[in-house]
């Protein structure tokens, strides 16, 4: 009864600050309301968790996954560098070369076309669950068979979102290049690749929380002692929830840091399109 009042309390006096900042009309509305949200959940996670002593195997509060989370830092970067920088990062740009190289290829021929976005739909309904064991047989459990995982993951959605982006330019734009004696290249460089930014940065965006979810996935299904996805699994064994926690914030972090930068180096390259005017 007691964590029931004491949820409904801090819900109410975040509410009521976040309406007043949005009343008020204050500069720092757009990042305070945000802000305050988060502290709001939190505070509610460990009062719920303290008053209704909640088990910490259960659900451990946020100041114990904080302790833990400090305690932990050299274990949380070897596992970052592992599966974040190593694993999702190579696959990353690996699967997103590879996706723009084919992109171009389709787009020059209809064979292509009609041949390889068929097999790359079928390519992306493949769960991760049955992937993932083949490449760490093929490539060991160290971080290529995870990167190999993440570069087939994120092929698919910047391939297609690519390929849609270089056929979005108008007959008119097109006619006007070849009035102007550009041949395939010279248009491809100088009108469709620009026209076609947003659309791939588009699919950029979607892949990073794929390549993460991919990295950390497979290491589930072998990996040396070292990696996010280890660490979660073992600790989930060991009734390690804290731990578990922290990884999870970790992934996080650089989920959102990640999605972030393609966003900034998006605003920054297609600062012409209507989707970046304010």
């Amino acid at each position: 009864m007691m964590a029931a009042v004491a949820i409904i309390v801090i819900w109410g006096i975040g509410w009521t600050m976040n309406l007043a900042l949005s009343r008020g009309g204050h500069r720092s509305a757009g990042w305070a309301a945000p802000l305050i949200f988060g502290l709001t959940l939190l505070l509610i996670w460990e009062v719920g968790v303290r008053l209704g002593e909640v088990s910490p195997i259960i659900l451990p509060p946020p100041s114990a996954i904080a302790v833990t989370f400090m305690a932990s830092l050299p274990i949380l970067w070897a596992d970052f560098a592992q599966t974040i920088l190593k694993g999702a990062l190579t696959g990353y740009v690996l699967g997103a070369l590879a996706a723009f190289a084919v992109a171009v290829m389709v787009d020059r021929s209809d064979f292509l076309t009609r041949g390889v976005l068929p097999v790359g739909a079928f390519m992306a309904a493949l769960p991760i669950v049955g992937t993932a064991p083949i490449f760490v047989k093929w490539l060991g459990s160290d971080w290529p068979s995870k990167a190999a995982v993440v570069g087939v993951m994120v092929f698919f959605p910047i391939l297609v979102n690519t390929v849609a982006g270089l056929r979005d330019t108008s007959a008119m734009q097109r006619d006007l290049m070849r009035t102007y004696g550009a041949g395939y290249w010279p248009s491809l460089l100088k009108l469709r690749v620009p026209a076609a930014m947003p659309f791939v940065f588009n699919g950029l965006k979607i892949a990073t929380t794929l390549a993460l979810i991919g990295a950390i996935v497979a290491e589930f299904f072998g990996s040396p002692t070292v990696g996010m996805g280890f660490r979660i699994s073992t600790s989930v064994g060991q009734l390690a929830l804290d731990l578990v926690w922290a990884e999870i914030v970790v992934a996080a972090l650089a989920g959102s840091a990640f999605y972030g930068a393609m966003a900034m180096i998006e605003k920054r390259l297609t600062f012409w399109h209507p989707s970046q005017r304010k």
